[in-house]
């Protein structure tokens, strides 16, 4: 699982290859029709096999990840669109500069306007001169664009889609960190295979304190809840590592049996419009 190709940076991943030779995961391929096609609109599910390991990196079994994924033509623009959102709804929009008209003082003439051999000035507040207004300066502004829930949730579910293939379901083993220690942390994601230089997205339903505290030092190490679940951080990342609950959780929220909105989103929805309006 480490020695393969990392895919799924956010500039590397196959949902973003511009080169037409890339290969692209099977439920993926490069559309061999013309740009000028009309788009087929459509929704499939992918079924993923998964290897489960042990704490001790042993293979105890296989599961399955079972998620909604964008139709291959649609793929790309269905994830940088959510991308995009999430990325720009971060922008604070503070930036701002005073115009000629804001700038304080400027109201006597600086100097003469004959006589004096130099150019004609009648104001300081000028933007040609240093201390002057700024012409079509920044201006505090809303950047937030919104995107269907539904399409949000789709971008992620292709997503996790696309990362099947360096993904690792492991057996829980929040119990097995008795005190805060990384060199153990470390030592556990060698024995799963994973290279503590890459990046890893861990995503759990909850993350015990020794095991947040034994991998926070780590720079390379994400440890997500499905409440922080985000689409940068899976298309960051080199290698994702789930819990056969996770799994369980995905396939209930990104499959083809969701029916409506869980209560994590309505609560995340609620804190984002709350951040929004601060």
């Amino acid at each position: 699982m480490a020695t393969s190709a990392a895919t799924l940076s956010f500039f590397s991943s196959s949902l973003f290859l511009s080169s037409p030779s890339a290969k692209l995961p099977a439920f993926l391929p490069l559309s061999s029709k013309s740009s000028t096609s009309k788009p087929i609109l459509s929704i499939s599910s992918q079924l993923s096999t998964l290897p489960i390991l042990s704490f001790t990196g042993e293979k105890v079994g296989e599961t399955y990840l079972d998620l909604k994924s964008a139709h291959p033509e649609t793929a790309r623009a269905v994830v940088h669109r959510a991308i995009i959102t999430d990325l720009q709804n971060k922008r604070r929009g503070t930036a701002s500069t005073l115009t000629r008209s804001e700038v304080s003082g400027g109201g006597k003439k600086p100097y003469p306007q004959k006589k004096t051999g130099r150019a004609r000035r009648g104001s300081m507040r000028t933007p040609l001169r240093p201390g002057g207004g700024v012409i079509f300066g920044p201006k505090p502004r809303d950047w937030s664009i919104k995107i269907n829930k539904k399409e949000k949730r789709l971008a992620i579910s292709t997503a996790l889609s696309s990362a099947a293939e360096n993904t690792i379901v492991v057996e829980d083993f929040a119990d097995k960190f008795e005190k805060p220690k990384t060199k153990d942390f470390i030592d556990a994601l060698k024995r799963w295979g994973l290279d503590p230089k890459q990046k890893s997205m861990f995503l759990m339903m909850d993350v015990p304190e020794n095991v947040d505290k034994s991998s926070r030092n780590i720079g390379t190490l994400r440890m997500l809840t499905p409440r922080t679940l985000n689409l940068f951080d899976i298309l960051n990342c080199d290698n994702l590592v789930l819990t056969p609950d996770t799994v369980e959780y995905l396939n209930g929220r990104y499959g083809e049996e969701y029916e409506g909105e869980t209560e994590d989103e309505e609560e995340g929805a609620e804190d984002e419009n709350a951040d929004g309006e601060q």
